[in-house]
C-alpha cells in the first residue's frame, strides 16, 4: 500500500467512472513522471502531446476493446522511469494491471 492509501487500481480515479461493462480497461497516469517524450502520442490516438507544455496528456481515462491494443503500446513504448512507463492499462474487471506491467505479475508499477 502507498502513503496515499492506494491498494488497488481500482481505487484510483473511478468516482466518475462509466460502467465496468462498457469500458472495461482504465488508464492510469503518472503525469508527473512524464518528461515529454512523445512516444504515446506517436501509436496511440488516445495520447495529445501539448505543445505549451511538451507533456502528453490522454483524451479519456477509460476505454474499450477498440482502443485497447493501441493504449498498450502506448504504455509499453512510454521511457519514462527507466523504461517501466508512467502509462498503466488496467483491466477494471480483475484489478490488473495490463500494461506495461514491469513485475510480470499484474500488480500496479506506479510510483507514487
Amino acid at each position: 500500500m502507498s502513503d496515499d492509501g492506494i491498494k488497488r487500481a481500482s481505487d484510483v480515479g473511478s468516482v466518475d467512472a462509466p460502467p465496468v461493462e462498457d469500458k472495461p480497461y482504465k488508464i492510469i497516469f503518472e503525469a508527473n513522471k512524464c518528461f515529454g517524450a512523445g512516444k504515446c502520442a506517436e501509436v496511440s490516438d488516445t495520447w495529445e502531446l501539448s505543445i505549451s507544455t511538451g507533456v502528453a496528456k490522454p483524451t479519456t481515462y477509460f476505454i474499450d476493446e477498440t482502443d485497447l491494443e493501441h493504449n498498450v503500446r502506448a504504455a509499453e513504448v512510454c521511457p519514462a522511469k527507466k523504461d517501466d512507463g508512467c502509462i498503466h492499462v488496467i483491466d477494471r474487471r480483475t484489478d490488473e494491471e495490463i500494461a506495461p506491467d514491469p513485475h510480470g505479475d499484474g500488480t500496479l508499477s506506479v510510483d507514487w
